[in-house]
């Protein structure tokens, strides 16, 4: 086993229990470890800190496995992820959901791993060489302990490259159904495993889509960035007087139409837009249109750091339009996905588009992802999903 030695007064984030471990923090290696091996960790002096798996190729030198000396061996994996099965349970016993996340990375103490269930099939990610060198003994754990008929793989996200791996899909037990009918909340949805977004469906913000639904009914509804329009199906189910789907994916449209008759609602009032939405708000604003409340669900504004200030300009933008479209005392719902913006910033940026939409804004509800998605306090990165009701008036 190689050895990872930190420089001088580079170990505090580790004993605060922060699972990565930068380049910038190592002083020196010992052993020519490959990417995924174990490490131990020490401190300047050789104090032992811990074990993690390491890879020279990430700027993310190590992530952290546990802070003790606990062998790291097939045993080690399989563990753990019965583990976080086990903290699904309330999740696994519903009759009205049955696709749900089963591991969230850090999060479940298993830095690089994502699991989410599709009602009989698990969709996983193997996001580092830590993970992916273990892929067989993930593959049959997982197997075994939700008792699913397959287990696909869709490692084919950026995070692989940055581990210097190529991509990675298909199936690693069983055979993949392509698509999978899946529950949430009672209503009914269809998840394209091997090419949807992220595993197939978005999975963390089925908590805040029962939220939503429960202030749409009698209101008229505008959608934005709706992609297979599970927030304004929900909407439509409650009773919402009418729904505005908008999208700029053709496919994800014909999705939200088939959502839509999966759950008897074709017949109900909707109009279903393909258009950028960032033009189709500015368009609705200036032929008058107004709605009782908007759900602003875009995609990431920001993949790091750098492109912060650049996010918080776009978030405020578009939730700007999105006052100006609400009647006085409408609900606007606003989501940041992004991890580099924190709730802090996104809040200033809704605020802000209060203030250039001349409109008062009070915040009477925070939302996050649901409790499948954990929050682990000593990896505040996390938390990336960040959500606000506001009554705009």
């Amino acid at each position: 086993m190689g050895t990872v030695r930190l420089k001088t007064d580079r170990d505090r984030t580790v004993r605060h229990r922060h699972p990565w471990i930068f380049s910038g923090a190592v002083g020196s290696v010992d052993g020519a470890p490959g990417p995924g091996d174990v490490v131990d960790i020490v401190g300047a002096r050789g104090a032992f800190l811990g074990r993690g798996y390491f890879n020279e190729h990430s700027r993310i030198r190590v992530r952290m496995l546990a802070w003790d000396d606990r062998p790291v061996d097939d045993a080690f994996w399989v563990d753990r992820i019965r583990t976080a099965i086990a903290r699904r349970t309330d999740l696994a016993a519903s009759a009205d959901t049955n696709a749900y996340r089963v591991i969230h990375a850090e999060a479940d103490l298993l830095p690089g791993l994502i699991v989410d269930r599709y009602a009989d099939v698990a969709v996983v990610q193997l996001l580092t060489a830590g993970v992916d060198r273990v892929r067989d003994v993930i593959a049959d754990a997982v197997a075994d302990g939700l008792g699913v008929s397959c287990v696909f793989e869709r490692s084919d996200t950026a995070s692989r490259g940055r581990e210097g791996l190529a991509a990675s899909v298909g199936s690693l037990r069983g055979e993949s159904p392509g698509t999978v009918d899946i529950l949430e909340n009672g209503l009914r949805f269809t998840a394209n495993i091997e090419t949807g977004q992220k595993t197939g469906f978005y999975l963390d913000q089925r908590d805040n889509r029962a939220v939503v639904a429960r202030l749409a009914g009698g209101r008229s509804v505008l959608d934005a960035f709706c992609h297979t329009g599970a927030f304004g199906v929900g909407c439509l189910h409650a009773g919402a007087a009418s729904v505005l789907f908008i999208d700029s994916s053709g496919p994800a449209l014909q999705s939200a139409r088939a959502n839509l008759e999966s759950n008897a609602l074709g017949e109900r009032s909707h109009e279903i837009r393909q258009a950028d939405v960032f033009e189709a708000l500015r368009s609705l604003r200036d032929a008058g249109r107004r709605f009782d409340l908007i759900v602003l669900d875009p995609p990431r504004f920001a993949l790091n750091p750098r492109q912060l200030d650049k996010a918080l300009r776009a978030y405020k933008d578009i939730n700007m339009v999105a006052m100006e479209l609400l009647v006085p005392e409408g609900l606007l719902v606003t989501f940041s996905c992004s991890q580099a913006v924190d709730i802090a910033s996104f809040t200033m940026a809704v605020s802000w588009a209060g203030v250039d939409a001349r409109r008062n804004v009070q915040i009477v509800r925070r939302l996050g992802q649901g409790a499948d998605h954990p929050v682990l306090a000593s990896f505040p990165e996390s938390e990336y999903l960040k959500g606000l009701v506001c009554r705009v008036v």
